[in-house]
């Protein structure tokens, strides 16, 4: 039986858990809910797989538990999309430091990149 993407996605266990309250997905920022849209759509859209994406998620956490830096689960869902789409080439580690250096310096809009 295949499971599809909607249930691998809300069913991701341990660590990798997403974030609810009240069965319902949480997101603290905006940011948080556009970078959960990009991670999935990009899925949906065949660029990777689930798992991959998964097992990245959890070796970032540990990473940040392991670190004692603070940080959010969607900032280690963020570093986790932003490794895998360089490593799948879908852009380079150079297009993703400018892109993040136009934000910081309000080059950019949030709401319209």
């Amino acid at each position: 039986m295949t499971v599809s993407p909607d249930r691998r996605i809300a069913n991701m266990g341990a660590q990798a858990a997403l974030p609810r309250k009240n069965g319902e997905l949480v997101f603290e920022a905006p940011w948080e809910g556009r970078a959960f849209g990009l991670a999935v759509a990009l899925n949906n859209d065949g660029h990777y797989g689930w798992r991959g994406f998964r097992d990245r998620l959890v070796v970032e956490i540990a990473a940040a538990e392991k670190s004692g830096v603070p940080s959010s689960y969607y900032e280690q869902w963020l570093a986790s999309l932003e490794k895998l789409v360089v490593a799948k080439g879908l852009v380079s580690a150079d297009e993703l430091d400018a892109r993040t250096a136009e934000y910081a310096a309000g080059q950019r809009d949030e709401d319209h990149g």
